[in-house]
């Protein structure tokens, strides 16, 4: 990919979709919500504080995180579908 997103944003990459429930029970894509986790596949190099300073993000390329419902902006780049957000857009690091 030959997209480097700047400041304090990240490409996201979502993970699919479980297609049962715990029941078994198949879900058709109609009804399935989107994921809100992903996989990091490029991050920008942090944000500036009040003096100047880039402050480094927390997350990194290869994070897998959890993100809110409505984050980030759908973009499809290479024939993949992604999500550009902030940093702040995103709750936690998963395990």
């Amino acid at each position: 990919m030959k997209f480097r997103p700047l400041h304090d944003r990240v490409v996201v990459e979502r993970l699919e979709a479980e297609e049962k429930t715990a029941s078994g029970i198949i879900i058709p894509d109609s009804a399935q919500e989107k994921p809100m986790q992903g996989k990091i596949i490029a991050a920008g190099s942090g944000a500036r504080d009040e003096t100047g300073k880039v402050q480094p993000l927390d997350v990194k390329d290869g994070d897998v995180v959890l993100f809110g419902k409505w984050s980030g902006t759908e973009v499809k780049l290479d024939g993949k579908d992604l999500l550009i957000m902030k940093e702040s857009d995103i709750m936690g690091i998963m395990g």
